[in-house]
Parts: structure tokens; sequence; C-alpha cells
């Protein structure tokens, strides 16, 4: 019997050995791939000991040519919303405000808002709205979206952004049927009734 006791013992030890050999060659293999996806492997810093993401750096080498073709990435990236990016888009909401006054709903939007339009606006480093598109248009007011693409290119420059520089950034606008609108970084909020 005690034989087969300590066979046992080490057919159990020798499962979970195995077992954890085979999650660190999971860890490793997930480490890898996630390193890989960032870049790391590709890229060498550029001379002087900088990382590739400093301003003003390049990661490749001086005799390198212009990226090739598929390096360059052809969709626009959009900023993720830090505290930077929600600061600048109330400063562009108030220059917006400020440029069309007498066109802002007063007080509490009605709770049922005629159009509710999500709009991506692309400025450049020096506040110069690039493009204006739509992510969320509203199928039974299509006329909202060409008005507030040409109140956005009309106000342009938007403040400068400073050390954000030129980035998408993502603003709801919710449509009165008057022509008033509220932008959803500094709505009063909604009337119950």
């Amino acid at each position: 019997m005690r034989r087969w006791c300590s066979t046992w013992t080490s057919v159990a030890e020798a499962g979970k050995r195995r077992a954890a050999a085979i999650a660190k060659a999971v860890a490793t293999a997930a480490l890898a791939l996630s390193l890989a996806a960032c870049g790391v492997f590709d890229k060498k810093p550029a001379s002087g000991g900088e990382s590739p993401a400093s301003p003003g750096t390049t990661a490749t080498a001086p005799d390198d040519g212009p990226p090739a073709k598929s390096d360059v990435p052809t969709v626009r990236l959009i900023t993720t919303q830090t505290p930077v990016v929600r600061a600048y888009r109330k400063i562009g909401a108030r220059h917006i405000y400020t440029k069309y006054a007498q066109r802002i709903y007063k007080g509490k939007i009605p709770p049922l808002v005629y159009a509710v339009v999500v709009v991506e606006t692309d400025i450049d480093a020096n506040g110069k709205v690039t493009g204006v598109t739509f992510s969320r248009i509203p199928s039974h007011a299509p006329e909202v979206p060409p008005m507030i693409e040409e109140l956005i290119k009309a106000a342009s420059p938007l403040p400068n952004p400073g050390k954000l520089g030129g980035h998408t950034y993502i603003d709801t606008w919710l449509w009165d049927k008057s022509g008033k609108f509220q932008l959803d970084s500094l709505t009063q909020g909604q009337r119950s009734r």
C-alpha cells in the first residue's frame, strides 16, 4: 500500500510541475506578443538615449528613406479621453458658445431633444479645424449634421491646444427644433418634463 501512495504522490507532483511549466510558457508567449504589438522590437531609440516616444525625435536611423506607403497609418487616431483632452473639450465648447451666443439653448434642454449628434473634430497643433466627421447621425434629422459642420468650420481656429497638439476630440451636440443647441461638455442638463 505504501508503494502505491508514493507512486500516486509522485504522479500528482509531476502533473503539478507540468501544469506550472505550461502556465509559464503561456505567460511568456503572451508577454512576447504584447511587446511585439507595442513595436518594442521594431524600432531602436534615437541617438542621445531618448525614447522613440519623445517629442521631436524620430525612432529610425538618419539614413532611412521615407517610410514605405504601408507604414503610413491610414486611419485617424482618436485621442483617449484623458483629463487634458476633457479640459480641452470644455475650452473648445466655450469658444463655440462665445462665437454663437445667440444660438445656445438657455437653461435645461427639453426631455425630447430634436437631434443628438456625436461629432469628431480634427484639429491641428494651432487649433485649426482640419476635418469634421460624425459617429452618430440622427436618421430623422439629416439636415442637422451639415449645419453643425458649417458652425464648427466657421468657428475655426479653435483655441490653441498647446502641448496636446493636433488631435481628434469628440463632443456631443444636443440640437433643439428651434435650431439652438448645447454641447454635452457644457450642458446644463435635461428637464424631466
